[in-house]
């Protein structure tokens, strides 16, 4: 019996001398390869979702088409970083059937994990989304004043801002100056008298003045969405315009703002580079044929960059003015300029798992904080990331030019079109496109547009 102890003992001793010899061979490998139990800068900023050795595939389905190939070699980058991670990047054309695509998803039961959409998207399936109040004080921290406030949706934090774009009249500076012979100053436009003087002088040169980009995102959202943001830089106030406007106690054929913005729009439309064919909407030619200075304005915004930046022999100095709407130069929006955080980075709520969502705010966090994210936004895309304490500083002349606006206080808040159905420019775009090559005149697109807000009304 005693004997027996002894040999039971012995082994017991045996066994626990064998774990610390596994330990320590553990311990010595992992040294030996650099591992430590600090964990880098990498692993800190992403959380423990990307510490843990389950493997985790997420989606990410993204809008923000001109940008589609950098997504996905900055997922390949975070792959790497964390290999326990698999992003696949659900890509949409530009312009194209983007929100269908999103809608499809949804209806599927396959929903994305994270979605870059337009806040307005977000808004209206916000009760597919997950609620990211408890990490808004760690995104106010990281943000410029007022970047997340201005995210906001109905008060609620569902979306991450990742940029901040700006839109306009883009000029080609070369151009302009050698039809002016010498430095442009873009403060001595500030009607639109002073604007079509300056067209005329180019259109002498034989010179094309502006590229008007035919595409019904372009003409409904950017341009006539100009229209509910002219009202007043208040977005409540907007807001309650447009629900005036569905049921009918605005007209908008008597409204200043709108036809002040439907007469400089004729005005462009008398000097449009593509007047020939004007619903071609090739976006990248359009964009390499200004950058080359084939025409000296173009009404788009700074994420043209992304395409303006890669190619050869285009030109370097770009700036951008407000569209006037009037020959008073005190009115709203002649010396400003559209200012917007335009997509947002949600998280589904719908179908994702718990693992799936912790990864994806893992993800997000890394896309706004590492410089090799910052080094694809803004280095290769050119866009303008609206957060303190950047690793990268912008390449994007048009982003430089729209943040002196910015300093300077000369912005319009568009933010009501966050509030307006997903459809909105698509209806109204193709209102505009038929106003584009003259098969409605004036009241009858008027007419065109309030009947489409008149059958939204009460949703």
């Amino acid at each position: 019996m005693k004997r027996s102890k002894v040999l039971i003992l012995g082994v017991c001793m045996a066994l626990v001398l064998s774990l610390l010899a596994a330990c320590s061979k553990d311990n010595t490998k992992n040294n030996a390869s650099g591992s430590s139990s600090e964990p880098s800068e990498s692993q800190q900023a992403t959380g423990s979702a990307s510490q843990s050795s389950k493997e985790v595939k997420i989606t990410f389905f993204n809008t923000s088409a001109e940008i589609n190939t950098v997504f996905e070699n900055l997922f390949k980058v975070y792959k790497q970083e964390h290999p326990n991670v698999t992003v696949e990047l659900i890509p949409t054309p530009i312009g194209g059937a983007q929100i269908e695509k999103f809608q499809s998803l949804i209806a599927s039961g396959n929903p994305a994990t994270v979605a870059n959409l337009d806040a307005g998207t977000i808004f209206q399936y916000k009760d597919k989304f997950l609620d990211l109040e408890s990490d808004k004080a760690k995104y106010e921290e990281l943000a410029l004043p007022g970047a997340i406030d201005g995210a906001l949706l109905d008060g609620k934090f569902i979306g991450v801002p990742y940029s901040a774009q700006g839109y306009g009249l883009l000029y080609n500076k070369r151009v302009v100056e050698e039809v002016i012979g010498g430095a442009f100053d873009p403060s001595t436009i500030q009607t639109r008298s002073d604007l079509e003087t300056l067209f005329k002088k180019i259109e002498a040169t034989d010179k094309a003045p502006v590229i008007i980009h035919g595409a019904d995102w372009s003409l409904g959202a950017h341009y006539l969405g100009l229209a509910y943001s002219l009202q007043t830089n208040d977005i409540e106030k907007n807001r309650q315009f447009v629900e005036d406007v569905k049921n009918g106690t605005v007209d908008l054929s008597t409204n200043e703002a709108f036809n002040g913005l439907m007469d400089t729009f004729d005005m462009l439309k008398k000097y449009n580079a593509r007047k020939s064919d004007p619903l071609v909407a090739d976006y990248n030619k359009d964009s390499a044929d200004f950058a080359k200075g084939e025409a000296a304005f173009y009404f788009m915004g700074d994420w043209s960059w992304a395409v303006i930046g890669t190619l050869e022999g285009r030109d370097k100095d770009f700036g951008i003015l407000p569209v006037p709407i009037s020959d008073n130069a005190t009115d709203f929006g002649n010396s400003q300029v559209a200012y917007t955080e335009p997509k947002l980075f949600a998280i589904d709520n719908s179908g994702s798992t718990p693992e799936q969502q912790e990864a994806a705010k893992a993800l997000i966090e890394w896309m706004i904080t590492s410089e090799a994210s910052q080094k694809a936004i803004i280095g290769e895309s050119g866009l303008a990331m609206p957060y303190k304490n950047l690793k990268v500083e912008s390449t994007n002349p048009m982003s430089s030019a729209i943040s002196k606006y910015v300093a300077d206080g000369k912005t319009i808040n568009i933010g009501v079109i966050n509030y307006l159905p997903s459809d909105y420019w698509a209806k109204t775009g193709a209102s505009m496109q038929k106003y584009l090559v003259s098969k409605l005149d004036r009241a009858g697109f008027t007419k065109e547009v309030q009947d489409y807000w008149k059958s939204t009304a009460g949703k």
